[in-house]
């Protein structure tokens, strides 16, 4: 931090187990990529280059080791595996992510339909050798995955081996755990954090409305993924209380009041700087 306050929540030092935050690379130039390590490589754990975005890259080894080298995790996006998954290419999967230095990975079936006790034995045999990211929910809209097999699914990803369950949003923020309108499901949130521990979840949560709804349920050090490289910042900001949005969250019970008792001691010499001049 470049100075002082008070009344700023404590964030784990980087590597971390919560509070991280996924950026979500959909294709950045090396430039682009240098810039956003300039301005925020002490916020950003995790960086996925988004969806199939790997195969079309420029640069792609180059980008992966420039991540790496900021101590900033690199992983595919989930349909990339899919896509392996899809030709029947699994092997080939692993030689890639082998190729290309990856100690992450990410197992998803948003887009095609895989057998769970088959998507269970895919991230067992990577995680043998890798970090594996497991997603739970479709990226369809109007497909509706009951809470009890939310909470059965990320269970057993978790039993299998993987280190978080991602819960999908998706880039739009409009599926998953998501209403079409981007408003959070709530029922259905709080019914899989009844049952598995927030620490081991990753909430996919692109827009600001969504991230502020997350850091009032679960504090400053929720997990938070499918951030814009833009938004880091500001989605820093968001945790610490240092935005409109959540700028009371930390502050004690006497300070608020004071601000919000038009007679209290703040106010009475904001009056008296004013009747002065």
């Amino acid at each position: 931090m470049n100075f002082k306050l008070t009344h700023i929540p404590k964030r784990p030092e980087k590597p971390r187990e919560k509070g991280l935050t996924m950026v979500m690379d959909k294709g950045l130039s090396l430039r682009q990529a240098e810039d956003l390590i300039s301005s925020s490589k002490e916020q950003i754990d995790l960086l996925k280059l988004g969806f199939g975005t790997s195969f079309v890259t420029n640069n792609l080894a180059e980008k992966i080791k420039l991540y790496q080298s900021a101590n900033i995790e690199v992983y595919p996006g989930g349909t990339l595996f899919e896509a392996f998954i899809a030709r029947k290419k699994f092997g080939d999967f692993r030689k890639f992510l082998d190729q290309y230095h990856l100690e992450m990975c990410e197992v998803s079936d948003g887009s095609i339909v895989l057998d769970h006790k088959e998507k269970c034995d895919y991230i067992s045999k990577l995680a043998k050798t890798k970090t594996v990211l497991s997603e739970v929910g479709s990226k369809e809209q109007g497909i509706l995955i009951s809470p009890g097999k939310w909470i059965k699914m990320m269970q057993n990803e978790l039993e299998a081996g993987s280190w978080k369950v991602i819960a999908e949003g998706r880039e739009s923020g409009s599926v998953g755990i998501f209403r079409p309108n981007g408003s959070p499901h709530t029922i259905l949130i709080n019914k899989i954090i009844a049952k598995i521990d927030a620490d081991k979840i990753l909430w996919e949560a692109p827009g600001k409305k969504q991230q502020v709804w997350f850091i009032n349920l679960f504090g400053a050090n929720v997990n938070l993924g499918n951030i814009a490289p833009n938004d880091v910042i500001p989605l820093e900001c968001l945790r610490l209380g240092l935005r409109g949005d959540t700028f009371f969250n930390y502050l004690p019970d006497n300070i608020i009041e004071d601000l919000q008792n038009p007679e209290g001691d703040m106010a009475k010499a904001r009056k008296a700087i004013k009747n002065s001049n």
